[in-house]
């Protein structure tokens, strides 16, 4: 399985929904049946997205996923899930810094390096500082601030 791959709890609870939508019993689901897996899994995929879904997994081209393509699929999501929650958390701490929350604006190495103190973080926030900031400007934009946490 996949980085970020499923428990055995969410394969079984994948199983249970794809079986239940899987009417025919054909052993795979077409976009219609998966968009209804997904809905009862309380998700509300788009059209687009239902479609991006299906063409990102179905190795045959069949227009229709067989279970292990359906796993890919709530891994796949799964995965965009924690990558867009990471996001979240970078952008909450560089807003705490003094940037902006459109990911506009800088923050100053110095209170960077003051609140790695404060908080007592063993970073070496110098080092990260001398590769990021490499302009020597004293600030730190928000692509700079995302590939330090990173």
């Amino acid at each position: 399985i996949m980085g970020g791959g499923l428990g055995q709890e969410e394969i079984d609870a994948c199983r249970e929904a794809f079986n239940k939508f899987d009417k025919d019993g054909s052993g795979t689901i077409d976009a219609t049946e998966l968009k209804a897996t997904l809905n009862a899994m309380g998700q509300n995929p788009t059209d687009e997205e239902i479609f991006l879904m299906i063409s990102q997994v179905d190795e045959d081209n069949s227009g229709e996923i067989e279970f292990a393509e359906f796993l890919k699929v709530i891994e796949n999501q799964k995965a965009a899930a924690a990558a867009a929650n990471d996001e979240t958390d970078t952008v909450e701490a560089f807003i705490a810094l003094g940037g902006n929350s459109d990911k506009s604006g800088e923050i100053s190495t110095e209170k960077l390096r003051s609140v790695c103190k404060d908080f007592g973080l063993t970073i070496d926030i110098d080092q990260l500082i001398k590769e990021t900031d490499t302009d020597g400007s004293g600030l730190i934009d928000y692509d700079e601030f995302k590939a330090m946490m990173g």
